[in-house]
């Protein structure tokens, strides 16, 4: 995984720049492995991290606030040397944008992301990212709910759309379905606003989700209205 001097350690004269920046990367990468930073649960910092992928180390964005319990945090992986353009075009060659968010252990994470971890990653060995990298993805869902409009908590939820296993469709259902109810919340059903929020599906209800794909969301919010309407 570790990429080779190119000159024998008793070649006379000054090492070559690009040895040394051979010989700097390992040195930092010993650094990086022997002083983890500790990452923990719930600090709310959108530092990356470093996980674990099998034998590799690769660095990843979280979702700061998506941390569930002590246990699971969403993250996307990204490629090592990102923001950078030439990261970006890399990465898709490697399959690291061919990943939405996941659920990540987080017995997975060895700590904060140091480039030191670098040479650690499929990128730096011209490895493709496997199609399991033993992630689930992250699943969410959009609610559809009518809220009593004298600002009690009463209601009750409508509908159920998920599980979303990219963000970005969920994003697009949720602007078609607000489209939809641009300033019709408050007439749909009598006495009720309408409202719609977007969250993380709750795996023990999934009987209660109806999937949103290959289907029409809108028909689907105009029939969950009609059977509550008078």
């Amino acid at each position: 995984m570790i990429r080779r001097l190119r000159r024998c350690g008793h070649a006379p004269g000054a090492i070559s720049p690009e040895d040394q920046a051979v010989v700097d990367e390992f040195r930092a990468m010993l650094t990086a492995l022997r002083n983890p930073e500790p990452w923990t649960p719930g600090t709310g910092s959108a530092r990356d991290i470093a996980v674990r992928i099998g034998p590799f180390v690769e660095r990843a964005h979280t979702r700061p606030g998506d941390d569930h319990g002590p246990d699971l945090i969403a993250v996307t992986l990204v490629h090592p040397d990102t923001p950078y353009a030439a990261a970006y075009l890399h990465g898709r060659q490697l399959g690291y944008t061919g990943h939405d968010w996941l659920r990540c252990p987080t017995t997975s994470i060895v700590g904060y992301w140091q480039p030191g971890y670098r040479q650690l990653t499929h990128a730096a060995n011209g490895l493709h990212l496997p199609d399991d990298i033993g992630m689930a993805p992250a699943h969410y869902a959009l609610y559809i709910e009518a809220r009593k409009r004298d600002d009690s908590l009463d209601g009750h939820t409508l509908l159920r759309l998920g599980p979303y296993t990219q963000t970005r469709h969920a994003q697009q259902d949720g602007d078609r379905l607000t489209a939809a109810l641009n300033g019709r919340e408050t007439t749909l059903v009598s006495g009720y606003r309408i409202t719609m929020r977007f969250g993380p599906l709750c795996v023990s209800d999934h009987q209660l989700f109806t999937d949103p794909y290959e289907t029409d969301v809108v028909a689907l919010l105009n029939t969950a209205i009609t059977d509550v309407s008078p």
